[in-house]
């Protein structure tokens, strides 16, 4: 017994001693990120150096970030430096160039005008809708793609680019030499042009409705909106259509001043991230458009910045939704600068929340009867189907040209632009009945009432008081 303790005594510390050994550590963060990135580095080496063909190490990095992309949301992407340029003149609104639209229609397979911008050199040089450009810097456009035009039509301001386009019904080529500029891009459109060049933002004169087409949210949309507005009350706007079909959104910052614009107290919108304080943006009185109805448009293209202008006037009682139900975008992204600002990471950081607290974005797997996106008022959803949209769209660029004879005859009728002047139509009528109901009728109120037992002629002298409002026009 006595011979066997010295092992006993030694197997004690050995099972001790590893016991410890298998206990894992815990490790730390920073070296579990250490060894991720290491993973990623040595990848990215053994790509680069035996790789079976030579790979451009800016297009691996580029990659490798796209697939970590890839792995978040839909909304959430890596913005190059030659697309971070495109994405800052959308934002901007400007961009150097000569200032048209243009497209290539399947008809002739060719670089077409669709319209000169008004102001603009192109504009002024005499560039006409329907010009087809042969040549752009003695090169023909023969096979182009729109892409290949616009880069060698924008360029820097004061520098001039040369270009033969054949005119409409000729058949002889005309050499235009253009001196690019700063180009604006207006969001805010009428609904056709003015002979001067202007947009004409009411769509019915004769009862005096005013129309805005918004296509985006960026940086000036606010004061353009505002220029309208303040041109439509002037001239005694009575009403309002707001039209944000197919617009795909933009800035925050735009779409809660845009929607302050209509509202004189209460929220507006709210944002909620992980690692972001709640933020929550509230109507101010100042600068309120009121005292005429109001109907906003919006369609199965509608959102972001969209929907939170149409769900806070629609949970304000502001205005009336129309048309058909929206995207369905409830995330806000932060565009964060890489390199220095020559590219950029646009990142879902939080969820926005309309007036009612409600989120209206539309998770994977959302089906038709669960509630996402902003939905028409009741009896204001009018679906649209593909060829709808395929007309309307031809309708719009043949009205959007600009002309000294002013947009084409149509016979195009726009349902839900056409519902919304029925809503503001109605409430007009409304308004005008109950005022009517409200004053005294202009008879009753001269009418002389004859005193008891005098002449008629002595009372006359002593008009009837004039009868109090009722509780209905106070209240209005």
């Amino acid at each position: 017994m006595w011979k066997q303790w010295p092992r006993l005594i030694w197997a004690i510390p050995c099972a001790l001693s590893l016991f410890v050994v298998v206990t894992p550590a815990v490790p730390d963060d920073k070296d579990v990120d250490y060894e991720l990135m290491k993973v990623f580095v040595d990848t990215f080496d053994q790509i680069e150096r035996n790789y079976v063909k030579d790979i451009d190490r800016r297009e691996l990095m580029e990659a490798a970030i796209q697939g970590m992309i890839g792995k978040l949301d839909q909304y959430s992407s890596y913005i190059s430096p030659e697309d971070r340029r495109r994405f800052k003149e959308i934002v901007d609104q400007e961009f150097g160039g000569i200032g048209i639209q243009v497209n290539i229609p399947p008809s002739t397979k060719r670089l077409t005008v669709v319209s000169p911008l008004p102001g603009t050199p192109a504009y002024q040089a005499g560039v006409q809708a329907g010009d087809v450009i042969m040549k752009i810097e003695g090169k023909s456009t023969k096979g182009y793609t729109i892409q290949d035009a616009v880069k060698l039509l924008k360029g820097k301001p004061g520098e001039a680019v040369t270009i033969e386009v054949k005119h409409a019904g000729s058949e002889e080529n005309v050499e235009i030499k253009i001196v690019r500029a700063v180009i604006h891009v207006s969001t805010v459109l009428g609904d056709r042009y003015n002979a001067d060049g202007s947009w004409n933002f009411l769509f019915d004169e004769e009862h005096n409705i005013g129309y805005v087409r918004l296509t985006h949210f960026s940086r000036r949309s606010t004061d353009e909106l505002r220029d309208a507005l303040e041109s439509l009350t002037k001239n005694g706007m009575k009403g309002f259509i707001l039209d944000l079909r197919t617009n795909p959104g933009g800035l925050l910052a735009q779409a809660t001043a845009i929607a302050d614009m209509f509202i004189e107290k209460g929220r507006i919108v709210s944002t909620k991230g992980r690692n972001t304080h709640k933020r929550v943006w509230n109507a101010k009185k100042v600068g309120t458009y009121n005292g005429f109805p109001m109907a906003v448009l919006v369609n199965r293209y509608s959102a972001s910045a969209s929907e939170i202008v149409s769900a806070c006037l629609q949970d304000h009682k502001r205005a009336i939704v129309a048309g058909e139900r929206t995207w369905g975008k409830g995330s806000v992204q932060n565009v964060i600068d890489l390199e220095g600002g020559s590219s950029a990471l646009k990142l879902t950081t939080a969820s926005y929340h309309r007036p009612s607290g409600k989120n209206i974005h539309k998770f994977p797997g959302a089906k038709e009867t669960d509630e996402w996106g902003v939905m028409p008022n009741e009896g204001y959803e009018l679906k649209s189907t593909i060829q709808d949209m395929l007309e309307y769209r031809k309708y719009r660029q043949a009205r959007d040209v600009l002309s000294k004879e002013g947009p084409p005859k149509s016979n195009f009728k726009d349902r839900q632009l056409d519902k919304a002047v029925e809503y503001i139509l109605a409430q007009v009528e409304a308004a005008k009945a109950a005022d009517k109901k409200d004053k005294p009728d202009d008879k009753k109120k001269n009418a002389v009432q004859p005193e008891k037992n005098k002449p008629a002629k002595k009372a006359a002298a002593r008009p009837q008081p004039r009868k109090p409002l009722s509780p209905l026009s106070l209240a209005a």
